[in-house]
């Protein structure tokens, strides 16, 4: 059976098509929510009887007794067994893990949740697993983060639901700031929802109210060294190392996104548009930053970013070497590539 996604699912849910479940994936937040989806229709979690879970390290004969175990006073019942290691499980259990994916009864929902435990699902022994779910036509889904769209679209209902109403540039920015972690969204909906009483969130309120990674922070750094705003890039680097920030981790995204502009100034050597160098270099949700490095590309050619780029890889090379002070190192590489965006020349 083939891995399907989060829209896929919610249709297996609607028809009622599966009774077995794999849930995996990098959102932990929709894995959760779909667990309690998938249960919620058959019993509650206060159901002693008819809803049963079970973690990593359980016998899997006792998760096999409780599968086979008719529900009591009910339709159905529920079984979820979390994290359980496959990877590392004797060939006995792994064998047993099979088992209770093939056997499970049309009396039992069975679910499979890999919350913290992950793994390499393209190869290895989830091959097997995938072959066993393919037997019962179980159904088996990446969870993976929402597209940039559908996180905008959620928060925008969210804010409606609670009463206000949210800019779409509110919304993108809170997503570039706060990253596309659903629960940290959905706490900053909340508290940009209590903070406006019924208004409007507007982008200049999440830049006053929300928090922000210091992945957006370092990009904000690198946005006022090309814009050549000193005094603020130096702001920047002060909050960055009062939060301990790793000056290499600086450095390095500092440099992503000199790299963006050089794949969106070469993409436009070849008519290539941003929506195939996203695809190409697996940029994901962080698609956006191509519209920031094609706005920052405006004073730019490929004549200054070779500067730029030397800047960059003399700093790594200082920073590699415990040769200096770092926070020095970085201050003079904000110099450098200031001077380079306005002069277009390289610094010694």
């Amino acid at each position: 059976m083939a891995i399907v996604n989060e829209e896929a699912l919610k249709n297996v849910i609607k028809t009622d098509k599966s009774n077995v479940f794999v849930l995996f994936g990098e959102d932990g937040y929709l894995k959760k929510l779909y667990v309690e989806k998938i249960t919620k229709p058959v019993a509650d979690p206060d159901d002693i009887f008819n809803y049963q879970r079970f973690e990593n390290g359980v016998e899997l004969q006792e998760v096999y007794d409780a599968i086979l175990q008719f529900p009591v006073l009910n339709d159905k019942k529920c079984v979820i067994l979390r994290d359980f290691d496959f990877v590392s499980a004797t060939s006995a259990d792994f064998d047993k893990l099979l088992t209770l994916i093939c056997e499970t009864p049309d009396t039992t929902v069975f679910i499979l949740w890999f919350d913290a435990f992950s793994f390499d699902y393209k190869k290895g022994r989830f091959k097997n697993i995938l072959k066993a779910c393919d037997e019962v036509n179980a159904c088996v889904v990446n969870l993976e983060h929402r597209r940039t769209a559908e996180l905008e679209k959620m928060l925008l209902n969210g804010a409606v639901k609670r009463g206000c109403k949210m800019e779409i540039t509110a919304a993108r920015y809170l997503i570039e700031t706060a990253g596309d972690d659903i629960d940290t969204l959905s706490n900053e909906l909340k508290k940009l929802c209590t903070f406006v009483e019924g208004g409007v969130i507007t982008k200049e309120t999440v830049e006053s109210v929300s928090v922000k990674t210091v992945e957006a922070d370092i990009y904000r750094l690198a946005d006022k060294i090309l814009n050549c705003d000193l005094s603020s890039a130096y702001a920047i680097l002060d909050d960055l190392f009062f939060m301990r920030v790793e000056p290499i981790i600086i450095l390095s995204t500092i440099t992503a996104v000199y790299v963006d502009m050089h794949r969106v100034l070469s993409g436009k050597g070849h008519a290539y548009q941003n929506d195939k160098i996203a695809s190409d270099f697996g940029y994901g949700n962080r698609a956006f930053t191509l519209k920031d490095a094609t706005r920052n590309l405006k004073n730019f050619d490929f004549n200054k970013l070779n500067f730029s780029f030397k800047a960059l890889a003399g700093a790594d090379n200082q920073l590699k070497s415990f040769s200096g002070n770092d926070r020095v190192i970085l201050e003079e590489l904000i110099v450098k590539l200031s001077y380079i965006a306005v002069k277009g020349e390289g610094v010694d």
